[in-house]
């Protein structure tokens, strides 16, 4: 019998998505921007101790050989030829820090992990007023609080005033960035400082460690960071687009150990196939494409243009506006990255990123600790029976008020209730919670930015909620669009891959990416509604202040 066909596609495009919690690899068509297949293996988190969040460096390498030769398996299957792929991305959880041996790749220590939402926020953050505030991250395990004491010795000598720091890399001095996770590292591991001691030790974020390893490893990896992940690391002046000498000095980091910074599409090296992956037909294939997962995201949603913001909603928010190539420094307490560098020759482009540190963590409150709903999907159900909160309002400030209030007396309340509330109310007040949380932080960019936004690009799993959405819409009186394929940060970096000269098999011309279809919500109250709902939000806000007086008051410790 004669063998099957294989399907003739054009050129495919692959994407490594490695994320907090699992890995998977997926693979384009470059052309229709279609999903073909995919693999998606979970990683394990590891608790040291109380407060320290850990991966193994070697499970995050090995979950992503596994994801790329199951897919490739899958697309066997499918009587898809993988020598059509012809170019890799990599996307990544960001500021997660690696050290490793350049001479034996083995790890020096575990991956030190970031929490959910970044910013101002953080423990001891040095916040615009100059005061501390609550962990954002303290409804979620992504907390990782051993570079607290790191965070308030450094803050005690910061030349100068607080902004030596966001000045030149447009964040605060935070336990969340790279740069205290690798200081901690080098003054409490011995076979961290040992390694730099003998010239043997590298440093890179999860996208480093896997570009690094991907192309030989101890037999010539290319070790490289791109733009969008040297700007989380606080050490990286996003002016200059270098490593900055005083910052490094600033930390005591050796910058002999820092990656290569390249811009977020280039071909970095060539994939070298480990004896454990099997998928040899992806051997010389370049790896292209490089993004932080939150800059993939936008660049998924083609987020070009000056003013064009995106919102992932998952157990917080975050939602990033693009600045255009100028730096846009925030008076709200939000954060400024790079956006993008899609070429070596190309601009760089910048945004203003704010985080919801509560979205579907309200949700999985309301299932985990009320009992009101047994599975997240049910809070759809709930809401849609009686389409309106009847007046109620729930803030969810389980730790405090973040961006753009830095309130860290406020709890969560649920107000406005009566005799004829009930758990259907308050699911469809939770929805709201989200959205009106989403108006705080978008009207923060727009008095940042001056560029009124004109719509919304969603994504993220709380967008298959359609009530949400539509909420979303009238709450901010804009239209709120979300794509039909909802892998936008995977995608994102498939095309930064498929984009690189000396790939060139994707195009980045608006009117070439017209084949990813949208699903639009527009408004459906009036303006008038929408301002009131916001307004009465607000007064739900300042009724939540003022709770916690002391740290102590609260903690029910004798």
């Amino acid at each position: 019998m004669a063998a099957a066909k294989k399907a003739v596609l054009g050129p495919l495009v692959g994407a490594v998505d490695q994320g907090t919690s699992s890995t998977r690899f997926l693979v384009f068509n470059s052309k229709t921007a279609e999903l073909l297949s995919h693999h998606q293996v979970e990683i394990k988190q590891e608790f040291p101790r109380e407060g320290w969040v850990e991966q193994d460096p070697k499970e995050i390498l090995h979950s992503v050989y596994e994801c790329i030769e199951k897919t490739c398996e899958k697309l066997g299957q499918l009587n898809i030829d993988i020598s059509n792929i012809k170019a890799i991305g990599v996307s990544n959880q960001r500021e997660t820090t690696v050290v490793w041996d350049k001479l034996t790749g083995e790890p020096l220590y575990n991956a030190v992990a970031a929490p959910v939402s970044p910013g101002p926020s953080d423990p001891v953050a040095v916040v615009p007023s100059g005061s501390s505030v609550p962990a954002a991250g303290a409804a979620s395990v992504w907390l990782d609080l051993r570079t607290q004491s790191t965070v308030e010795s450094l803050s005690k000598r910061i030349p100068g005033n607080n902004n030596f720091v966001k000045s030149k890399t447009g964040l605060p001095l935070s336990t969340y960035f790279s740069a205290v996770k690798l200081r901690w590292l080098l003054d409490n591991v011995r076979k961290v400082q040992k390694a730099v001691e003998e010239d043997r030790a590298l440093f890179g974020t999860v996208d480093s460690w896997l570009i690094w390893s991907l192309t030989g490893g101890a037999s010539g990896g290319v070790h490289c960071t791109d733009v969008t992940n040297a700007s989380r690391t606080m050490l990286f002046n996003i002016h200059s687009l270098e490593w900055d000498k005083e910052l490094c000095e600033f930390f005591e980091i050796p910058m002999k150990i820092l990656p290569n910074v390249r811009s977020s599409s280039e071909i970095y090296g060539l994939m070298k196939i480990s004896h454990s992956l099997k998928a040899g037909a992806l051997e010389g294939v370049p790896i292209s494409g490089c993004l932080g997962d939150q800059s993939a995201a936008l660049v998924g949603q083609m987020c070009f243009q000056d003013g064009q913001a995106k919102n992932t909603y998952g157990t917080g928010c975050f939602l990033l506006c693009n600045t255009g190539r100028k730096c846009v420094f925030s008076e709200h307490g939000l954060l400024t990255t790079v956006a993008y560098k899609l070429g070596r020759d190309k601009p760089v482009y910048y945004a203003l990123e704010g985080s919801v540190a509560i979205a579907g963590a309200v949700i999985r409150w309301l299932r985990d600790n009320l009992g009101i709903i047994k599975t997240s999907e049910e809070i759809e159900k709930l809401a849609k029976e009686v389409g309106t909160s009847y007046g109620c309002y729930f803030v969810p400030a389980f730790s405090g008020l973040y961006a753009p209030y830095w309130e860290p007396s406020a709890r969560g309340i649920i107000c406005g209730l009566t005799q004829f509330t009930n758990k259907c109310h308050i699911a469809f007040a939770a929805l709201e919670a989200v959205c009106f949380q989403t108006r705080e932080i978008l009207d923060a960019m727009n008095r940042d930015c001056g560029i009124p936004l004109s719509h919304l690009q969603v994504d993220g799993g709380m967008t298959n909620n359609k009530i949400l959405m539509q909420l979303q819409a009238d709450i901010l009186y804009i239209p709120v669009v979300k794509p039909s394929m909802p892998e936008t940060t995977a995608l994102g970096a498939a095309m930064a891959a498929g984009a690189a000269e000396g790939v060139g098999v994707w195009s980045l011309e608006p009117e070439d990416l017209s084949a990813v279809t949208m699903e639009r919500f527009e408004p459906q109250i009036n303006a008038e509604e929408s301002e009131i709902r916001y307004s009465t939000w607000k007064k739900a806000v300042m009724k939540s202040m003022g709770w916690v007086t002391t740290q102590s008051s609260e903690s029910g410790m004798p």
